[in-house]
């Protein structure tokens, strides 16, 4: 069994302001990074800033800055956000780091052209700037790109292009076969149903003159690496890829990339395509969450239902909202959230569900124990941490609150406050055997509310009750 676990976020584009779908994608990734590490494993968990696009000078040209203050200003954005959700990462990859991601893109280059895939040619495109992607036709809706609803520019060039095409079947059997398991089912069966179709040769690069931010061609100063043959390998070259290998012979492949709906293409086919052509292991797997909804439509500013992270974690504290999003989203399928469900759910199991047990157990512990009790031996939690291994988080989420609510209705059927006062040694043992309990929560805690578990701890080590509320009822 592997000692290691790597897991990655998407590299994001630096702009703009990071929304909740950001925040969902970081905390999935920190909550299973966590869990691994509780089991034993060194955990390591890589995100970071795709910084090498063509939007970027858009943006800098309409603030009036240069470019590295722009960057610099977004990317200590990203860390911020981080920082105020308890994301524990072990990089922050840049793609604009000249000593960290630009050795890996251009080895991997040579790779594909070792390989013999890679090949010059012009081409005639549609060309959508937001999604930094060519399109042809039928990708499109009503003329417009199917992202950001608007019409692509009709580009014409000369670039390099990767023979993707010849890796159709390949990756076809590598997915059929879950060698790559791709999560869920429903998007294992959308890129099984691209890969039917057959996969066209793409541009892997652009003119300098047109892109002027970016990684040389090697050998080729007037081209730059296109995104994806830039981007997509920021996920070895944090690891050292191209210079320094220590950290990708002990950690690649990667356990799992974590990407949204909306880049599955590039991850099920154009990442694997790479890494075959370069003789570099495909990684295990992909996991591919949905979208963050607001009363079941898309968060926009003309809808005016954008739920701002760092407004819920002023209000109600970061372990908040890292269990609505752990709980209350599934990893599988789109999650809907609205300011009043964040607060219905967050009085009914954070206020009123652990912090009110908390109050309750620990208050009858400080009242009627001699002293804290030992924890010896924690019952198995094999079962529990299980449901990590396979990425069902909202599913432990409901593995914990059933706890939860087993241990309340326990003590409204057999009130050990009352029982102590005729029979004090069985309403010792009733009491710890709920602080034991209480603890063995807390250890499943940790992933998703990791400074609430400490407190916990702390406090059945102590034997007190909290003197503050863990989580206090917005009303």
């Amino acid at each position: 069994m592997s000692k290691t676990f790597y897991i990655t976020t998407p590299i994001f584009y630096p702009n703009a302001k990071l929304h909740m779908g950001h925040a969902y994608t970081v905390t999935l990734c920190d909550i299973i990074c966590r869990a691994q590490k509780i089991q034993g494993k060194e955990g390591y968990l890589l995100t970071g800033a795709d910084e090498n696009t063509g939007k970027i000078l858009k943006v800098v040209e309409e603030q009036g800055q240069s470019v590295e203050e722009y960057l610099s200003q977004v990317t200590e954005n990203f860390k911020d956000l981080y920082s105020k959700l308890g994301i524990s990462y072990n990089q922050f990859i840049k793609t604009s780091d000249k000593e960290k991601h630009w050795p890996g893109a251009q080895a991997l280059w040579k790779k594909l052209v070792d390989a013999g895939d890679i090949y010059k040619a012009s081409y005639t495109g549609l060309y959508c700037v937001g999604c930094e992607t060519f399109y042809t036709e039928k990708d499109l809706a009503d003329g417009k790109c199917p992202v950001h609803l608007t019409a692509p520019e009709q580009i014409k060039e000369e670039n390099y292009f990767f023979r993707l095409s010849k890796y159709t079947q390949v990756i076809k059997e590598k997915i059929e076969s879950d060698e790559l398991l791709v999560l869920p089912q429903t998007r294992k069966n959308e890129i099984l149903a691209l890969l039917e179709r057959g996969l066209e040769d793409i541009s892997f690069s652009r003119p300098v003159k047109n892109v002027p931010h970016g990684i040389p061609v090697p050998g080729d100063n007037s081209q730059v690496i296109y995104v994806w043959c830039d981007a997509l390998v920021n996920y070895i070259s944090a690891l050292g890829y191209g210079r320094d290998d220590e950290l990708f012979q002990k950690f690649w492949p990667a356990d799992v990339h974590v990407v949204g709906k909306d880049i599955l293409r590039f991850h099920a086919a154009i990442w694997p395509a790479m890494l075959l052509s370069a003789g570099i292991s495909l990684p295990k797997s992909l996991l591919v969450h949905g979208l963050i909804t607001s009363g079941g439509h898309k968060m926009s500013k003309s809808l005016g239902n954008v739920i701002d992270p760092y407004e819920l974690i002023e209000e109600y504290g970061y372990e908040a909202v890292r269990y609505y999003l752990a709980r209350e989203v599934s990893p599988f399928e789109d999650g809907d959230m609205t300011t009043e469900r964040f607060k219905e759910s967050y009085n009914a199991n954070l206020a009123n569900g652990i912090g009110n047990l908390t109050s309750r157990i620990m208050k009858m512990a400080q009242d009627n124990l001699d002293a804290p009790i030992v924890i010896t031996e924690e019952k198995n939690m094999s079962e529990y941490f299980a449901l990590y291994d396979t990425y069902e988080i909202s599913k432990a989420g409901d593995y914990v609150w059933n706890e939860i609510k087993f241990l309340d209705q326990y003590i409204q059927e057999h009130q050990p406050f009352k029982l102590i006062k005729t029979d004090k040694e069985a309403g010792q043992k009733m009491i710890s055997d709920l602080v034991a309990r209480l603890h063995r929560v807390a250890l499943m805690l940790a992933p998703i509310l990791p400074e609430t578990s400490e407190k916990i701890k702390t406090l059945i080590k102590e034997n007190k009750v909290p003197e503050t509320q863990l989580f206090v009822r917005k009303d």
